[in-house]
């Protein structure tokens, strides 16, 4: 760890002694401790990663400059590139660049993208120099039909295939096929910083490059920071905007530095809206977000959208306190020029140098002069000020710059800076990083630990507390115990009439899947039962019996064929009711009687009696009880079948149809053979009359009868049970006093040692919690520490802060 106190340096073992108690304790073991990792991680961690993020061309990478008052990365107009840019502290003798390439296939994939958003046809190999040529001069073509470089999003994607394709180009021999390649700047053969960062600030290098990592001495970087500029979230290319969410959302992220457009664009796109609700969502983040609204200058020059600007941070932005107005392009430029003068025209020999070659011969202006320029003459940032600048027209922008910084000088350059807000951003985050950082990152872990200690200590002064009050002698505890036994009783015949009512309740309510597939059963059966009878039903049989019981007549009537029927199925279907009935029963009562054994009460009635208390013997007696209701229920419903449907005779209807053709059939002669020769009508005319009565039956009657008897028999049994556990006192008390001596011993014994293992976590606790305050202390946050559980039994304790008794290092204090 860095720059830590001596205090700290056991932290991370005191915080992970404190979760790991909380995780003994099944009771508080479904705890969130995530930000409590989060939070601690991020308070030793000897890195702290910055991120920033943004659109392109919104000013990260100049913003950066700006801030370290180096020209470190690359700024340009458009995008081509999907380089992550890291920048680490070391010391002055000790600067370096670590340079990784794209691979090639990765440069062909970003090819492609650009390709089809230009409407180019895409090239099949980027190592075909006439394709490569071919593209480059169609972008070019791009870039003189939009008017210029910048004039365009397509002139902008355009310029940036262009740099990719030159990148490309000059740097073949470093790429590999498939693998980043990665090069030290020694490799380069640079001699210094200045010379590598050179070499990765030209745009065409920038394209090809997957990621810069500079180490570089500023104080801004000490104490592990570490800066991270990222791909637009917009990218062309999607692989490069998912690496800037990725990297939002990466728990090692600590802090954004979110640098936003609506300056110029006047509003939030939607990717910028995205990107806020990510951060949100990043608990490593927490509120370390700094909104920088970068090319304020714009908004100079512009009265709505300066009005905008104001009405969005007001609407949006109001709540947070690191809200930041700048222009990177003229904070940084400012900065690079104070060290200049007359001699080189004030960087235009130096600073702007390459910038200012023009492909004529002729000298062109740079960016950052006509900005300087309008600035000084549009702005309105030195009407109030002693400056009287003026532009001419019969000057160049160049000279005109020359001649307004001879005049005025490093003050005027100064006023530049201040008005450009680099330096308020720059003092804010310095003084962050510097001065609060370290204590707020504690004050982190110290909040999100304060939860699960509070948690930790009512759990153990409850439980201390619990046995503490618990008997210490052996004839105590009988006498407890035995005190309470009426009360035990009471409850476990509450439990047992509650536990019935809802069994009862679940079969009333159709929920109880056992017993519905027991009924379903019954109701499968019977149809079977009523399909076969038909099938099988034999008119010469009933036809016999008909004659047989009348030995005077040698014919028989339909009508008495149907009778003998109408018997002869609702017996049959009588005995398949009877015996699918007891098969529900036996089951369900089966299946009472395990659930009621396995339950608690019924293990402490045993415990209590040494017996069930006849719980089982009165089931098993209900059983008879309920299953010969059922019979009895299952013969009157059957016996109803006997009688025809009431329906069965109306008019109009299909049975009295088919009844009347049967009738007709069997009509035509008095022997057997014409009514054995309507077997199949009869049949069907049976059918006709048992199906809906059959329905009736397993479909509503009877499953309400099921229910009804259960419920009238069950219920009130279960309370008459009740009271009869209850009765048995006297049986219990004889019994417990015959084993509560054993028990009582254990239980003591038991009791001590959960005593001492409370009291030794609490110990562990309490050295844990110290350790970490003094830590806290060393680090000024005295409103922060930790509560520490003091002796239950001292009534002299003085507690602080809601009750939580300070430690011994806070009292010396």
């Amino acid at each position: 760890m860095l720059d830590f106190p001596l205090q700290c340096k056991n932290l991370k073992e005191q915080v992970e002694s404190i979760l790991q108690l909380l995780q003994q304790e099944p009771t508080l073991r479904s705890e969130d401790i995530t930000p409590v990792q989060t939070s601690l991680s991020k308070a030793i961690s000897p890195k702290f990663e910055i991120v920033f993020a943004g659109a392109f061309s919104a000013g990260k990478s100049m913003l950066i400059n700006a801030l370290l008052e180096r020209e470190l990365l690359y700024s340009a107009e458009g995008h081509a590139t999907g380089t992550e840019c890291k920048i680490e502290y070391a010391e002055i003798d000790k600067e370096r660049v670590v340079l990784t390439f794209l691979s090639e296939a990765e440069i062909r994939e970003q090819v492609a993208c650009l390709c089809q958003q230009l409407g180019f046809k895409t090239v099949p190999n980027i190592n075909q120099e006439t394709d490569l040529i071919d593209l480059l001069l169609r972008s070019d073509k791009v870039i003189q039909q939009e008017g210029g470089e910048s004039k365009s999003e397509r002139a902008k994607q355009a310029k940036a295939l262009i740099l990719l394709l030159e990148g490309y180009i000059e740097n073949r021999d470093r790429i590999n096929t498939v693998t980043n390649a990665t090069y030290s700047m020694e490799q380069f053969n640079f001699s210094n910083l200045k010379e590598a960062a050179g070499y990765a600030r030209r745009g065409c290098n920038s394209a090809v490059l997957k990621r810069i990592e500079y180490y570089c001495n500023h104080p801004l970087l000490r104490d592990g920071n570490v800066i991270i500029d990222t791909p637009g979230i917009d990218a062309p290319v999607e692989k490069d905007a998912q690496l800037t969410y990725a990297k939002i959302q990466h728990p090692d992220t600590s802090a954004v530095v979110c640098v936003l457009k609506p300056a110029s664009a006047g509003e939030m796109t939607k990717e910028e809206t995205e990107l806020l609700e990510l951060m949100r969502e990043n608990t490593g983040v927490r509120d370390r977000v700094f909104y920088i609204f970068n090319r304020i200058d714009e908004t100079w020059y512009n009265t709505q959208l300066r009005q905008r600007l104001d009405d969005l941070i007001s609407g949006q932005f109001h709540n947070s306190s690191k809200v930041y107005k700048t222009s990177g392009l003229l904070g940084f430029y400012g900065s690079q020029i104070k060290q200049t003068s007359q001699k080189d025209r004030f960087g235009l020999d130096s600073v702007f140098a390459e910038s200012i070659k023009g492909l004529d011969g002729k000298e062109e202006t740079p960016q950052f002069v006509y900005a300087f320029n309008n600035y000084c003459v549009n702005s309105g940032k030195l009407s109030s000020t002693k400056f009287r600048v003026s532009v001419n027209g019969f000057e160049t922008p160049n000279q005109n710059y020359v001649r307004i910084l001879g005049d005025w000088g490093n003050e005027l350059i100064q006023q530049l800076i201040q008005d450009s807000g680099t330096e308020e951003f720059r003092t804010a985050i310095t003084r962050y990083l510097t001065e609060e950082k370290r204590p707020q990152l504690f004050k982190n872990l110290a909040d999100d630990l304060e939860d699960i200690c509070i948690k930790l200590k009512k759990h153990y002064q409850s439980v201390q507390r619990n046995l503490d009050s618990q008997p210490q002698e052996i004839e105590t505890m009988k006498a407890q115990e035995l005190q309470g036994l009426n009360q035990q009783l009471q409850q476990i015949g509450k439990e047992f009439s509650e536990h019935i009512t809802e069994e009862v309740n679940h079969v009333i309510n159709n929920s109880c899947d056992s017993f519905e597939a027991d009924f379903k059963q019954l109701q499968s059966r019977m149809i079977r039962r009523l399909d076969e009878l038909l099938d099988t039903f034999s008119v010469a049989y009933a036809y016999r019996r008909a004659t047989i019981s009348h030995p005077r007549n040698a014919t028989a009537p339909l009508i008495a064929i149907l009778v003998e029927a109408f018997y002869y199925l609702a017996n049959q279907l009588e005995d398949i009711l009877v015996e699918s009935s007891q098969q529900v029963v036996a089951n369900y009562f089966q299946r009472l009687i395990e659930k009621i054994r396995k339950s608690e009460y019924y293990r402490q009635l045993y415990r209590l009696l040494d017996c069930d208390g006849g719980i089982e013997q009165e089931m098993r007696n209900l059983e008879k009880q309920v299953s010969q209701a059922l019979v009895s229920a299952a013969s009157v419903e059957c016996d109803r079948f006997v009688r025809e449907s009431p329906r069965f005779y109306d008019e109009g209807t299909f049975s009295i149809y088919q009844f009347r053709q049967t009738l007709l059939q069997t009509s035509q002669g008095y022997d057997a053979e014409s009514i054995i020769e309507a077997e199949p009508a009869i049949r069907q005319l049976l059918k006709l009359d048992f199906e809906p009565k059959v329905s009736q039956t397993i479909r509503k009657s009877f499953r309400q009868t099921i229910n009804q008897t259960l419920k009238t028999q069950l219920l009130p049994m279960a309370d008459q049970q009740a009271d009869q556990i209850l009765q048995q006192y006297p049986q219990a008390r004889a019994y417990l006093e015959r084993t509560l001596e054993q028990e009582a011993e254990e239980k003591i014994a038991n009791n001590r040692r959960l005593l001492n293992i409370v009291e030794e976590n609490i110990a562990a606790y309490n050295s844990a919690a110290s350790s970490i305050n003094t830590c806290l202390q060393a680090m000024q946050l005295y409103d922060n520490l930790l509560p520490v559980i003091g002796d239950l039994l001292d009534n002299d304790r003085k507690f602080a802060n809601n009750e939580f008794l300070i430690s011994d290092v806070v009292q010396e204090v």
